[in-house]
């Protein structure tokens, strides 16, 4: 906030000279030269290009086992300043402290394809990912504060289970019998798990942003699990060669994020953990109904606009403003590729792309209409 603005507010007689001063103190007090944090940033990242530079210029005449040696020294040191000092750095710059904690997660990772760079092996990718997320995710659990600790978590969650069911079910031959397409779809679902956990401890712990964080990208798997089965079921790509094998996959997916909203319900009580969970709960449901519509067109749509309606409501219920206008855009955009889907060749004629132009802007005039009138107050509950 700048001076120029609260001075102009006490010209306006909005606040008196008493408010005035008391927020230009606090302003003064919390100021951020973020020119002045700017300049060390970009010397900073120009001695970081410098050295990758140096080294890449150098790489291959550096023997293997002393890269290693340093790399494996980098994550010591980082390591150890987090137990020493990550409570120091923590209490007077929170954000410090969360990227130290990032970048030795990030190490970790590297350590692993710089290990099989040196030694000329080779595994499938599931296998590091699943080390890394067992030597590391508890550190990021442990010390996380934000969202990049957050997404660490259940994006290395997320990237090992999806190539780990890819490399199950593409090396079984002939085909995945139904034990084992159960078996990946369930894998698949698992980091849903992190919501409940999440949702228990956010009451529990001083890190209350952190698991808030976790909670909220988690959720966001599952929904954007349930819109991309749905979409792809307008588009014929969800897997119904196989009756028994495609209801199945869909079924134990849909029924562990379905108990993982209800874990999350009991986990978290008040209104806003109860939405959480509902809508959790329902993109479980959605699953095996995508299943059932693959390959037509109108069905998935309306399950599309159905799975973002009830989250419009349990952000209406909740007062998460965002939530219910990021629902309301994602309805009129379904509703507006729908009558693409549905035109045909009517937009290869003049009068059609009119006709479609006009509900673009009838669709796009209702969903703000709807949002202005109907989405909670800024500043509601925090999902």
């Amino acid at each position: 906030m700048s001076a120029r603005k609260i001075a102009t507010w006490h010209d306006a007689d909005l606040i008196d000279a008493a408010t005035r001063d008391r927020l230009l103190a606090y302003e003064a007090a919390h100021a951020r030269p973020l020119a002045l944090w700017a300049v060390f940033g970009i010397g900073a990242l120009a001695i970081g290009l410098g050295l990758i530079s140096v080294i890449a210029a150098n790489w291959e005449a550096i023997p293997g086992q002393v890269r290693l040696g340093v790399h494996l020294a980098l994550i010591v040191a980082a390591l150890a300043a987090l137990f020493w000092s990550e409570a120091r750095i923590a209490a007077t710059t929170p954000w410090a402290a969360e990227a130290l904690l990032f970048v030795t997660a990030a190490l970790g990772l590297t350590f692993f394809g710089h290990l099989g760079q040196v030694y000329q092996t080779s595994s499938p990718l599931w296998q590091p990912l699943a080390t890394w997320l067992v030597l590391f995710a508890p550190l990021l659990l442990l010390m996380g504060r934000s969202w990049p600790s957050a997404l660490a978590v259940l994006g290395g969650a997320v990237w090992c289970v999806w190539d780990y069911a890819d490399a199950v079910i593409g090396h079984s031959t002939p085909t995945p019998g139904t034990g084992l397409i159960a078996w990946a779809a369930f894998v698949v679902a698992l980091p849903l798990a992190l919501a409940p956990l999440a949702a228990w401890l956010r009451g529990r712990s001083d890190r209350h942003d952190f698991w808030r964080r976790l909670e909220q990208v988690t959720l966001a798997y599952a929904v954007a699990g349930a819109s991309l089965a749905a979409i792809g079921a307008s588009m014929g790509e969800v897997d119904s060669d196989n009756l028994t094998r495609g209801a199945v996959g869909m079924l134990v997916s849909g029924a562990t994020a379905v108990l993982t909203g209800l874990g999350v319900i009991t986990a978290r009580s008040g209104v806003s953990g109860r939405m959480a969970g509902t809508i959790i709960a329902l993109s479980g449901l959605v699953l095996p109904l995508a299943w059932g519509t693959d390959h037509l067109t109108v069905p998935p749509a309306a399950l599309f606009m159905a799975l973002w309606i009830g989250i419009a409501a349990a952000a209406l219920m909740a007062g998460w403003r965002g939530v219910f206008q990021l629902s309301v855009a994602a309805i009129a955009l379904r509703l507006i590729i729908l009558s693409f889907e549905l035109a045909g060749d009517l937009l290869t004629s003049g009068f059609g792309l009119i006709l479609s132009g006009l509900l673009i802007v009838g669709v796009a005039w209702v969903a703000v209409r709807v949002s202005k009138t109907f989405a909670p107050p800024g500043g509601g509950a925090e999902a």
